[in-house]
């Protein structure tokens, strides 16, 4: 099923502000979340399914959550870069 626009507007949010603290470019995120690790993507797993939990949540927490659940899935490495 297609995302909705809040899905999708959610989704922009999660990439862009991942590659501020990450310090790299919205590509490279939107690379590692689309990146398939035999169960899917970050982002069609975790982020899209998870639009309504996760919306409510401030952006730190957001963010956070995201970076230990990327070093879960080896997309990044101990010290939070992109592998």
């Amino acid at each position: 099923m297609p995302m909705t626009r809040n899905e999708l507007e959610f989704s922009i949010f999660c990439i862009e502000n991942l590659a501020e603290r990450l310090d790299v470019g919205g590509e490279v995120v939107y690379r590692l979340l689309t990146r398939n690790n035999g169960k899917g993507s970050l982002l069609d797993a975790y982020i899209v399914p998870n639009y309504a939990a996760l919306h409510s949540q401030g952006k730190e927490y957001i963010v956070n959550d995201l970076i230990e659940i990327m070093k879960r899935e080896n997309l990044l490495n101990k010290e939070g870069l992109p592998e």
